[in-house]
């Protein structure tokens, strides 16, 4: 039998008032490592932020863990098992790093007995072990995106949706966080990576959507984007120039499902 998937979207609505964003999209989500991407406006963080229980559907099914998500009481279950990292968070700046970390463990529900070693792993994977007790307001621009990464992963989550994580990482903290996202998923962990950065996808991802105008216009391995080329396309490698390929001949879409 094949493993429950971690997130399914069936006819899925969003928008904000009358504004569609999303529509009528299906998505399926399983363990491993999918890449997100689009232009902006697209609906890359509506996407992320339904898929995180922040905003409730305009219509159609959010399934998370193979349950349906229609109450606030079914949200907060969920939200145990999601990991979250938006582009833009809040935190308070007299808070340690360690404080900080171990705080969005308490949120989604890690056992008091585990918390602090959750906390120590999910620092040392980002890096920051030396910081922990560092005020947040010291830190650079990458820290806190470390420390924001750290948030997201603590107490192993099963979903882990992150919002442009790589920015303001310099290049070698780009490779180690390839190497904790790859660790994620040999884990049981469905990770979706939404950035701008095609080559981070390309060397992390399993499977790429790219998402247009609120539906995935195209969805396959990184390989299989590279193929959809064509030789007059911008872009300085076969993966950039695949989607912007992809962009520039959007048709009916094409979602992907279970």
């Amino acid at each position: 039998m094949p493993p429950t998937p971690a997130a399914q979207l069936t006819s899925l609505t969003q928008g904000y008032g009358d504004r569609r964003i999303i529509k009528n999209l299906d998505l399926c989500l399983e363990p491993g490592i999918t890449g997100l991407l689009g232009p902006n406006g697209a609906g890359k963080t509506t996407l992320l932020r339904t898929l995180a229980t922040i905003a409730p559907p305009q219509g159609g099914t959010l399934e998370l863990f193979g349950a349906a998500v229609r109450s606030e009481r079914n949200a907060r279950r969920a939200r145990r098992r999601i990991g979250y990292l938006p582009q833009e968070f809040g935190y308070y700046p007299a808070f340690s790093v360690s404080d900080f970390v171990r705080y969005s463990a308490w949120l989604r529900e890690v056992p008091n007995k585990e918390a602090r070693a959750e906390t120590e792993k999910a620092l040392a994977s980002v890096g920051l072990a030396d910081r922990a007790r560092h005020r947040m307001r010291s830190l650079s621009g990458g820290m806190l995106r470390r420390a924001g990464i750290a948030a997201a992963i603590v107490g192993s989550p099963s979903l882990i949706l992150l919002d442009e994580p790589t920015v303001g990482l310099d290049p070698a903290q780009r490779l180690d966080f390839r190497d904790l996202i790859r660790s994620l998923a040999r884990d049981g962990a469905a990770v979706l990576l939404s950035t701008h950065l095609v080559e981070d996808v390309g060397a992390a991802c399993d499977t790429v959507l790219v998402l247009s105008d609120g539906h995935v216009v195209h969805s396959g391995t990184p390989q299989y984007l590279a193929q959809q080329a064509t030789a007059t396309a911008p872009g300085d490698s076969p993966l950039e120039r695949g989607y912007m390929t992809v962009l520039g001949n959007v048709g009916s879409p094409r979602e992907t499902k279970c």
